[in-house]
């Protein structure tokens, strides 16, 4: 299998997750203790075509202000992908045969992400109200986050091995791409403000997290005694990830990229997807601070909601499930 393969059953898997939702010794990291109150937690649809198949928000930017998805819209003459777009709730639909997946949304509302085409995922970006390719290797690539600077990495293929390797796009050099010195088989997913990278290298079930500082410095991003390590997301200065500690003991955690301590999420998690500058943090249908979490209004009997991604300003943004998939966004969690 590839790693490019391996990323997407891992993302798969995630997804499959996300749609069913129809004693460890810890280093002292904190995250930013709660202040919304339960009862001011709530959930709003978000604006969407009346006529697509499903829709379904899959990032936020760090202030709240914009927002990025997609929708399908099933015609007799084949299916149409489309990009949605909220600026401040405001809605734009953007036909494009590549927008299948949405990586990431700036503070600038620059979107990046990926879809299949020429027999190779084909990364894009967002700007302007128009739908770019990005340059990317002969094997194809996939973004995975972008930063306010506009700095973008992803993950590209080697065509003839399949191995993967780690790509930045730097805004600085508009146009450009270059591989990254990381581990074999690196997966990036996520860059923060200040240019850290984080993210999973290694072989099948043999997974590694590690950490990518601006000087070029490459740290593991684990805890003591693990035998696997994923790591799915970063903002500010946390990560968060999932860890194999053995005997099916799956335990979600929170890293300080600052000095490398953890804590352990709560076991109400069944996965984690995004965090943010405060360490807050969000995954399937609950949201997480400290060492707690909460349930995320709009789930129930034959009801799945999904949390995709969640801003600095606490809102958050997914899904529900009710027999049709909408873009949905929680406030005052």
């Amino acid at each position: 299998m590839t790693h490019l393969a391996r990323r997407r059953m891992l993302a798969a898997a995630t997804a499959g997750l996300l749609s069913a939702a129809l004693g460890v010794a810890t280093a002292p990291a904190t995250a930013a203790p709660r202040t919304a109150t339960a009862s001011a937690c709530k959930l709003s649809t978000l604006p969407y075509p009346a006529d697509v198949y499903r829709a379904d928000a899959q990032a936020i930017d760090p202030t709240g202000r914009f927002v990025a998805g997609t929708a399908l819209r099933v015609r007799e003459e084949g299916n149409q992908n489309l990009l949605l777009v909220w600026a401040r709730g405001r809605l734009t639909t953007i036909e494009s045969s590549l927008a299948e997946n949405v990586a990431d949304v700036n503070t600038a509302g620059t979107v990046v992400g990926s879809g299949w085409g020429d027999a190779r995922m084909q990364p894009w970006v967002l700007r302007d109200g128009a739908v770019a390719p990005l340059l990317s290797p002969p094997g194809g690539a996939e973004p995975s986050a972008i930063n306010a600077k506009g700095d973008i990495v992803g993950v590209g293929v080697d065509p003839d091995t399949g191995d993967s390797f780690t790509l930045r796009w730097p805004a600085a050099r508009p146009g450009t791409f270059e591989v990254l010195d990381l581990p074999a088989g690196a997966v990036p997913q996520g860059i923060t403000e200040d240019g850290t990278v984080v993210g999973t290298a290694g072989e099948f079930a043999a997974w590694t997290g590690w950490v990518r500082y601006p000087d070029g410095r490459v740290e593991a991003l684990t805890v003591p005694g693990a035998r696997t390590t994923i790591v799915y997301a970063a903002q500010g200065h946390w990560a968060i990830g999932r860890v194999n500690l053995g005997d099916g003991n799956q335990v979600k955690v929170r890293w300080d990229l600052r000095d490398g301590s953890w804590s352990r999420l709560s076991d109400e998690l069944v996965l984690v997807t995004d965090v943010n500058e405060r360490g807050t943090v969000v995954g399937g249908d609950r949201i997480a601070r400290g060492g707690g979490s909460r349930l995320l209004p709009g789930g129930g009997a034959g009801v799945g909601v999904g949390a995709r991604a969640i801003a600095d300003t606490g809102t958050v943004v997914g899904f529900r499930n009710d027999g049709r998939v909408t873009p949905v966004r929680w406030t005052g969690c």
